[in-house]
């Protein structure tokens, strides 16, 4: 198999670490050792390039981890494309990195994006491991390679627990038309209705920028004790700017994925004080256990900043199948795709974002969220009360 190269966004330490694993397999001299090379496509720039980037640093995390933890048996490097948030060049990113002979894809972000590039590694016998995707339709296509370690319930359910914890009588939930986003709303929607609470739906495009005539609805016709906001960093955006000026007498915002991260507090400070959002870690954070540490240690090097749970997500999705990969390759000294998705469908591992069992359909079905609240420069961690860091702030909105 030939080396491989990195094409777009990686960093330049990422790219030396990546050399420096190669040449301790070429003084090695190990006859069974190999250089695997995985694919990736996530959104570098568009509306997504935000978390796409958090992915793609974990990405990098791991694939210099890998090359540290299997130095002189096998090296790994990684070809990332830029799909700008467009399904077509995703699918056109895959079909050029298969034909560049990837062993597996690693990457992607929002389910609309997901869905089509998939289908083409499907096609192109690969494997595909993400985190970018939770729409439960991802999961029902009967594809044998297909894998994700999270889920749409893994989010419904904070929500709802948050929800629960605030005893709220009334919510309105502002969501997204995309796939995901409709299917995280109707979950929602669903368990609240079944514990009582009264909820009002308001649905958007994903081009919507002005945001106030939602809100004045919310304000002055619905009357919500929250709003639960569905969508992705630009629609949080303009709803909590919509909320300063109209700014409806609620005593929380909650958000889902893309919203309490460290990027937010520092770009929207102001805006999102108090808001809620999925969140495995609190920011700043301090990581416990060795492969933690490893793992934050190798996340500054290589970008110079701490990791959000973006990172986290594509370290550990890389991981998985870095060393699936592994496996499948020294049983028979062959790498085939069939191999890997049998190893990676073998798995229970208690990784960085929890415990990871992969079911016959490729989902996660371990897998369970977190809540953070953005406090001051901080996220913490407010819900289940087993991981806070801080008691929440309720009631409280950024105006």
């Amino acid at each position: 198999m030939r080396q491989s190269r990195f094409i777009k966004g990686l960093a330049a330490k990422s790219l030396i670490a990546g050399i420096a694993g190669l040449g301790a397999v070429a003084l090695a001299g190990t006859a069974a050792a190999e250089d695997f090379a995985l694919g990736s496509h996530v959104p570098l720039t568009g509306k997504l390039a935000r978390v796409g980037t958090g992915m793609h640093e974990g990405i990098a995390v791991a694939v210099a981890l890998a090359n540290e933890r299997y130095a002189g048996r096998h090296s790994f490097s990684v070809e990332t494309i830029d799909d700008e948030t467009s399904p077509a060049k995703a699918v056109a990113a895959v079909e050029k990195l298969a034909a560049d002979e990837v062993v597996a894809f690693t990457g992607g972000y929002g389910s609309n994006i997901i869905g089509p590039a998939s289908e083409a590694a499907a096609k192109a016998d690969k494997v595909y491991i993400t985190s970018g995707g939770v729409a439960p339709g991802l999961t029902e296509r009967g594809m044998t390679g297909f894998f994700r370690i999270n889920n749409s319930a893994g989010y419904g359910k904070a929500m709802v627990g948050l929800f629960d914890e605030m005893g709220v009588e009334k919510v309105a939930i502002l969501f997204s038309n995309k796939e995901a986003t409709s299917g995280m709303a109707k979950y929602v929607e669903k368990h609240l209705e079944e514990a009582g609470v009264e909820v009002t739906m308001h649905e958007f495009d994903g081009s919507t920028t002005d945001f106030k005539p939602i809100m004045n609805n919310v304000k002055l016709r619905d009357r919500p004790d929250a709003v639960a906001m569905i969508g992705y960093e630009n629609d949080y955006v303009g709803i909590l700017r919509a909320g300063t000026v109209l700014k409806p007498d609620v005593k929380a915002m909650v958000g889902v994925w893309s919203l309490a991260t460290s990027q937010m507090n520092e770009e929207f400070h102001d805006l999102v004080q108090n808001v809620y959002g999925t969140s495995l870690l609190p920011y700043p954070v301090e990581f416990q256990g060795e492969e933690a540490q490893a793992f934050a240690a190798k996340y500054e090097e290589l970008h110079g900043q701490k990791p959000d749970y973006l990172g986290q997500f594509g370290y550990v999705q890389t991981t998985l199948l870095v060393d699936a990969i592994v496996r499948a390759f020294e049983d028979d000294q062959k790498i085939e795709a069939g191999e890997i998705a049998e190893e990676l469908r073998a798995v229970e591992a208690d990784t960085l974002i929890g415990d990871v069992v992969f079911d016959e359909k490729g989902d996660n079905p371990s897998f369970s969220h977190r809540m953070g609240q953005h406090r001051g420069d901080r996220v913490e961690i407010v819900w289940p009360k087993k991981a806070q860091t801080a008691e929440m702030n309720f009631p409280a909105v950024p105006w």
